[in-house]
């Protein structure tokens, strides 16, 4: 008998129905009259809900996509930018922006730690930064950046845009754009919003937009913010072609998110993500990121001594769970176990059963339901 495999990768994450059946509406035109006001009131949700009197974009595009819009429109060719890394996507800003010809500064931590608040405030004192980027939840290590704290600080420095990568973060850990500080906030629509791959979610504060204006003429088209503000305002208005059923699928995502409260929300997955880490030790894994610094949205967990990652992963799979391998140094060292947007307790219980017999199978010296105990514990009152 075939078992049904859970996908429990840091992303694209599992969309439930309501999500899948907005995707499969019949198509209209941009135009429609309907679609034009859900298009509105997503918008409108997104700029309240994230709390910013900006401009939120909602633009066909990944979160890499989203990232260079991020760049292009607040910083020019020769200014400085602190690129704030606690891993391998955090230091995929270093191409992008020296590809813009940007001057780049990097501050990067050890893989599971993050950089010392101080050591970002010592570094923006020293010269004029334009912009900081800060990726606020790294997938290659788990880590989870002090956003708000952060904020704090890049106050200090009126000049400087604070730029925060949000796409394994946004919808799941705590982010409020004009409360933080931040000027830029991003993220993709496949990871804890729960919405299949294709749309970039952008907000630009004030200062961000300010700064667009200041720029004047910039060498970018399609992600261009001046391009898309008309259309923002006023969808009925054309520049590039909606994704109109991904446009819906995120209205019903948000929906969902009105539905439970976004507070709601952000605790949950802070419910859900110790219940999981405290599980995954209990059976002897280790998780990389340090314990005060864990993401809610995934674990990166490490292997006992002696455990195949090739093995594990293949048996996890036929066991009906799938996750990630981990990445550079730690490739074959840990999995990547995903734990967030509309993913629900039976979900996550299944998942740790799965692992511990994959754990049996792989020669690992444990006890069934040792995992198990430890969740069903930790997800009581959810």
């Amino acid at each position: 008998m075939k078992t049904n495999k859970l996908v429990m990768i840091p992303g694209p994450t599992p969309v439930v129905r309501s999500i899948q059946d907005q995707m499969g509406r019949e198509t209209v035109a941009f135009g429609d009259p309907i679609f034009i006001n859900d298009f509105k009131e997503l918008l409108a949700d997104l700029k309240e809900m994230w709390r910013t009197t900006g401009q939120v974009f909602v633009v066909a595009g990944t979160g890499t996509m989203a990232m260079e819009m991020a760049v292009a429109n607040t910083t020019k060719r020769g200014d400085n930018i602190l690129i704030v890394s606690h891993g391998f996507f955090g230091d995929r800003f270093i191409n992008l922006c020296e590809r813009k010809g940007l001057n780049v500064d990097i501050l990067s931590s050890p893989w599971g730690k993050t950089v010392a608040l101080e050591d970002i405030e010592k570094k923006l004192s020293e010269k004029k930064y334009s912009a900081i980027t800060v990726t606020h939840v790294d997938t290659a290590t788990g880590v989870c950046a002090q956003i708000k704290e952060i904020g704090e600080i890049v106050k200090k420095f009126e000049d400087t845009i604070y730029i925060v990568d949000g796409v394994c973060a946004t919808a799941a850990e705590y982010e409020y754009v004009d409360e933080m500080g931040i000027d830029v906030l991003f993220t993709g629509s496949q990871k804890a919003f729960g919405v299949a791959p294709g749309l970039a979610i952008l907000w630009a504060g004030e200062k961000a937009l300010a700064r667009r204006v200041a720029l004047g003429t910039i060498p970018e088209f399609y992600i261009d913010f001046e391009k898309w503000i008309p259309i923002m305002n006023d969808p009925s208005k054309y520049y590039a072609t909606p994704a109109v059923n991904l446009v819906w699928a995120l209205k019903e995502s948000v929906r969902i998110i009105k539905e439970e409260g976004i507070e709601n929300r952000y605790e949950r997955h802070t419910k859900q993500a110790k219940a999981v880490q405290a599980a995954l030790e209990a059976m002897g894994f280790g998780i990389l990121a340090e314990k005060e610094h864990r993401a809610v949205t995934l674990s990166n967990v490490l292997y006992p001594e002696g455990v195949d990652d090739v093995k594990f992963r293949a048996t996890l799979a036929a066991e009906g769970a799938m996750v990630a391998g981990g990445l550079a140094a730690y490739a074959g060292k840990m999995f990547r176990l995903g734990h967030m947007g509309n993913i629900d307790k039976h979900t996550l219980v299944s998942t740790i059963a799965a692992i511990e017999r994959t754990a049996v199978k792989c020669g690992m010296n444990i006890e069934l339901g040792s995992g198990l105990k430890v969740i069903q514990e930790g997800i009581m009152g959810l």
